[in-house]
């Protein structure tokens, strides 16, 4: 079952696709089925890719590792998001290879939320476990 907010990836042309409504579908491209891409939240990486967030009053900024992560064309951070608990709420900022890796949130209801990043050579990672 495909479910919201998953993400999912061609391992053929390298699409990734998001689920917006639960449905029971496989999901295909390129006459494959796509596959789930599942995060992690741990990291053996020199880059340190797992993200954090840092409480600055009334906002909250996502930062992805706890040493600078490479924005360079060939490897960089292609979006961080924050997903509330309920995975009602969904904040994305898509970042360019030059840009620093981090996203600031003014107006997310909750204080207590997933933050995910994605790199382009390493994958999905997150600040919670996969449940």
């Amino acid at each position: 079952m495909a479910e919201k907010l998953n993400l999912y990836k061609c391992e053929i042309c390298g699409n990734i696709v998001e689920v917006v409504i639960d449905g029971a579908g496989t999901l295909i491209c390129c006459g494959e089925e796509m596959k789930l891409l599942k995060s992690r939240s741990t990291d053996g990486m020199p880059e340190k890719h797992v993200p954090f967030v840092e409480h600055m009053g009334t906002s909250h900024v996502i930062k992805v590792g706890s040493q600078p992560h490479p924005m360079t064309n060939e490897h960089f951070i292609q979006f961080i998001e924050a997903i509330s608990d309920d995975r009602r709420y969904l904040k994305r900022k898509y970042l360019n290879p030059d840009e620093e890796p981090e996203m600031v949130i003014k107006c997310l209801e909750e204080d207590d939320f997933e933050a995910r990043e994605y790199c382009n050579i390493h994958g999905l990672y997150s600040n919670k476990e996969n449940e």
